[in-house]
């Protein structure tokens, strides 16, 4: 049985925190050799400024990969993470780009996400969500770095570092007329591949470990073993969820388990 991985002194919880586990508190838990190999890619590529893809399956923890770059850049502005699919059909743009004083979208002037960023990281998830005008003008903002906000009569400089990320395959998007060719041509010089859970198998314990850690910790419950029988449970399962589905699976294990260890059954995946 691995040793317990419990993340005392590296996190802080508050009130306000709620279930699954904000990814702003979660520690990146690469154990697997391919995770490993990953992380030393994506610390080689953060000093950068050229944008960065990152492209893997739903729940991977792309936007976790993506503070890490921000972390190791040395870029002194704030992390900012949009999700191109929520951004409003009315007013993306302005909400995306930022907008002046009386433009439609607000009575006042307005910096939008993109300004948020400015001097930091714009984490853009799912961008393929996101209108092919938009993707367009993200690409003019990328090649001149300037912005136009809605309604303004110049464009202002901006320096931001785009992260994006895509569960979708981006060029099988581009040849369907759905996503710029010219701006998946950009982010490509950039493309990381964070595999899915099942494909880093070495990540499994360590993350159920490491969750077990956190939410003991923030329950204040006593921090369980898992028995031998539930850590196979956790290695054959396939985890097509992958590591969001394992950070659910495990905190709901730790609230029905009963005595020191979690076993098998406390788990509740599918064919155990």
């Amino acid at each position: 049985m691995p040793a317990q991985f419990h993340p005392a002194g590296l996190l802080s919880f508050s009130e306000t925190d709620r279930s699954p586990l904000s990814i702003r508190a979660r520690a990146l838990v690469f154990i697997d050799p391919r995770s490993r190999q990953l992380r030393d890619q994506v610390e080689s590529l953060a000093p950068a400024r050229q944008p960065l893809l990152i492209r893997g399956e739903s729940g991977t923890g792309k936007e976790l990969l993506a503070r890490h770059v921000h972390k190791h850049s040395e870029r002194s502005g704030l992390f900012v993470a949009v999700n191109g699919g929520a951004l409003s059909k009315a007013h993306g743009a302005a909400e995306l780009f930022g907008h002046s004083a009386g433009y439609p979208a607000g009575p006042s002037s307005r910096a939008g996400w993109l300004g948020s960023a400015q001097g930091g990281t714009l984490y853009l998830d799912e961008i393929a969500d996101l209108p092919l005008s938009l993707q367009q003008r993200l690409l003019e903002v990328l090649q001149q770095g300037a912005v136009w906000r809605e309604g303004a009569s110049q464009a202002q400089a901006v320096d931001v570092r785009l992260i994006a990320a895509s569960s979708l395959d981006l060029a099988l998007a581009v040849r369907a007329g759905k996503f710029n060719a010219a701006l998946f041509e950009l982010l490509q010089a950039g493309q990381v591949d964070l595999p899915a859970l099942r494909q880093r198998p070495g990540d499994i314990l360590a993350l159920a470990e490491y969750f077990l850690g956190v939410y003991s910790q923030r329950l204040e419950l006593p921090l369980p073993l898992l028995s031998e029988a539930a850590e196979a449970a956790l290695q054959a399962y396939h985890w097509p969820g992958n590591t969001r589905e394992l950070e659910n699976v495990v905190h709901f294990a730790l609230l029905v388990s009963q005595g020191q260890s979690i076993r098998a059954d406390d788990l509740q995946i599918r064919g155990y």
